[in-house]
């Protein structure tokens, strides 16, 4: 089996169908359609159920996608293992949470990429369950997240402890009020809803925004309350028309940290960006 049909497999996989991973792989869709084919008569058997214009994996498509991704992925390792004996090069594929990429990724990355001037970085946010599934799925090589996370194939490296703070508007009762929260996945939903629970709050309901700043826009104008860490609410835009209250040490403080699957040569790169994140986390709790 060639790389190239496992990544035009893999490809099609992620992207949907046929059309949206020529795109993504920049070529033909005929290209795609060949490369598939070939490897189906390769390994003899179907890899794709095709229903008009879509496509879903079969029963064999399923095993391979598994083997596929490894196989990615040490090629990966073994061209970043290579590229250790000389000058650090290629891709670095990076997550993060939104709030923890707002507080310290970038004075984190400035100081990867003086190191490793030649590294291409390539940054995402997602909420914490999203990221530890890409990394698992070899999306992405590292992520910061909410932890701890427990897995046989990760590592999780604690940089900080965060602490969440319960924030609302000044003269709103958060009892009375909904819970304004990022998407599902999010590690702070969790613990929100568990605060909401401790609390007796009379409302159940809840508002979802995809972004920080709609989150705290809306918080600020008194239509709801949410949990953040403290740092994202004194660095922000809306501080001066937000309130905090401290709230149980079992639900405020969450260690978090860097996530990546285990290696027995893992890229330099990812040690020297923990580094620069744990300065980071450093220089801002010294700040206050």
């Amino acid at each position: 089996m060639e790389l190239l049909a496992l990544r035009t497999f893999e490809a099609v996989v992620d992207e949907g169908g046929i059309l949206a991973a020529s795109r993504k792989l920049n070529t033909v869709q005929s290209n795609v359609t060949n490369r598939i084919r070939r490897l189906e008569d390769e390994l003899g058997t179907e890899l794709f159920f095709r229903s008009g214009r879509g496509v879903e994996l079969a029963p064999a498509g399923r095993v391979l996608l598994a083997y596929s991704r490894r196989m990615l992925a040490l090629e990966r390792q073994t061209a970043a293992a290579v590229r250790q004996a000389g000058e650090d090069a290629g891709e670095l594929r990076i997550g993060s949470m939104e709030t923890f990429a707002a507080l310290y990724l970038p004075a984190a990355l400035r100081d990867l990429r003086r190191s490793h001037p030649a590294l291409e970085l390539r940054v995402k946010a997602d909420t914490s369950a999203a990221l530890v599934d890409q990394v698992l799925a070899h999306k992405l090589d590292c992520a910061f997240v909410a932890g701890p996370v427990v897995h046989p194939a990760l590592q999780f490296d604690e940089l900080v402890v965060e602490q969440l703070v319960q924030v609302f508007a000044p003269g709103i009762d958060p009892v009375l009020s909904p819970l304004i929260l990022f998407r599902e996945g999010c590690a702070y939903r969790a613990r929100a809803i568990a605060l909401q629970r401790t609390l007796g709050h009379a409302q159940t309901d809840a508002m979802e925004f995809g972004t920080l700043e709609g989150i705290l826009g809306c918080v600020s104008v008194g239509l709801g309350w949410t949990l953040m860490p403290r740092r994202i609410i004194a660095q922000s835009s809306h501080a001066g028309l937000l309130e905090m209250r401290e709230v149980p040490a079992d639900i405020g403080l969450v260690p978090t940290g860097m996530v990546s699957l285990k290696s027995d040569a893992p890229p330099r790169a990812l040690a020297t960006l923990a580094r620069a994140v744990a300065a980071a986390a450093s220089d801002a709790e010294a700040k206050g």
